[in-house]
């Protein structure tokens, strides 16, 4: 151990001896230095689970007849940023499957209207898409941008993704980055096959872009998929990830993410205390929470994101933290994550 913290390679040791409390105790310390004691908020609304793409893992993938499709319309989109707005909300993610209904010239007006509601920062999560596409949605006012590339192994990426190859996701998140967009990225953690040396690629990724944001998923098996019958891995792993991930990429804004909540009830605040700042209310109307289920067992199905921002204040001051309503900007082609490169 160095005399200013813990290096990369000591990080990576320690994960491969499986010593989180050295690993978390160096991750909290870096994002209290960097974010003080503040846990940004992003309020999450789901537009839509239509999806094109097949992937094995999820549960709104196109071959999954069960799922109750629905689009949000321009309306409900707009009032549930409203109402995130009156809350003192002031930065915002669509999420949605790749439904080519949504036109990138009807999401041009819906981001219109959203930048007329007040001064907020829109974040896009809306799958690959030409990279003049991207530079419209930015002229629209969308500020960010958000696609996970979930494995850095080129094969596994390739099955679970049907045929999707990972230099085609990660060169989406180039063009993003060329077009001024703050990038957020990520990866799922526990998938089958996964080695110890996939994940710590994971985070290099992560670093060698230099990306605004980088969540860490675990992955939680859905029974109406492909890959349904996987075993579940322990939090632990995703733990781990996010506490390397913190001290690989000091400046990024890391999520605690919903699936980790979903896992373990106190997960959010254990991400937390491993180095994540931001969380992320559900605003989608309540009557499509259940429809957006990705895997199973998600929570707060049936909480308005207005009440699920009192429930975090109050997880958030058990860990020490509070919630803040800054807007929390990235370094927008700051390579922020790369401030501390050390050979591995």
């Amino acid at each position: 151990m160095s005399e200013t913290g813990i290096s990369r390679a000591e990080a990576v040791h320690l994960f491969r001896r499986r010593e989180l409390v050295p690993l978390s105790t160096e991750a909290r310390r870096i994002s209290t230095e960097v974010f003080g004691n503040d846990v940004y908020l992003r309020g999450l609304i789901e537009y839509t689970n239509h999806c094109a793409v097949d992937c094995l893992y999820c549960g709104i993938r196109r071959s999954n007849f069960n799922v109750k499709r629905y689009r949000l319309g321009e309306k409900e989109i707009i009032d549930a940023v409203t109402q995130g707005y009156e809350r003192g909300i002031r930065t915002f993610v669509l999420q949605g499957g790749e439904d080519a209904w949504f036109t990138t010239e009807r999401l041009v007006d819906i981001c219109r209207s959203i930048k007329e509601v007040g001064d907020a920062a829109l974040t896009l999560s809306c799958g690959i898409r030409p990279r003049r596409d991207y530079g419209l949605l930015k002229k629209a006012g969308a500020d960010r941008y958000l696609m996970r590339f979930e494995t850095s192994d080129p094969e596994l990426h390739r099955y679970i993704r049907g045929g999707v190859s990972l230099e085609k996701r990660l060169a989406a998140l180039s063009d993003l980055q060329a077009e001024g967009f703050q990038v957020g990225s990520g990866f799922m953690v526990g998938l089958p096959g996964e080695s110890d040396d996939t994940l710590i690629r994971n985070v290099e990724i992560c670093a060698e872009l230099g990306v605004d944001m980088a969540g860490v998923g675990p992955f939680i098996p859905h029974p109406e998929t492909p890959m349904g019958e996987s075993e579940q891995v322990p939090l632990e792993r995703a733990l781990y990830a996010t506490a390397l991930l913190r001290i690989f990429c000091q400046q990024t804004h890391i999520p605690a993410t919903t699936a980790a909540g979903s896992l373990e009830k106190d997960g959010r605040e254990r991400m937390i205390s491993c180095g994540a700042n931001v969380l992320m209310p559900n605003l989608t109307p309540v009557g499509q929470k259940k429809n957006y289920l990705l895997y199973p067992g998600k929570i707060c199905l049936d909480e308005s994101g207005l009440q699920c921002v009192g429930c975090l204040s109050m997880r958030v001051l058990s860990v020490d933290r509070e919630i803040s309503f800054d807007r929390a900007d990235g370094r927008v082609g700051g390579r922020a994550g790369v401030s501390q490169a050390v050979s591995l």
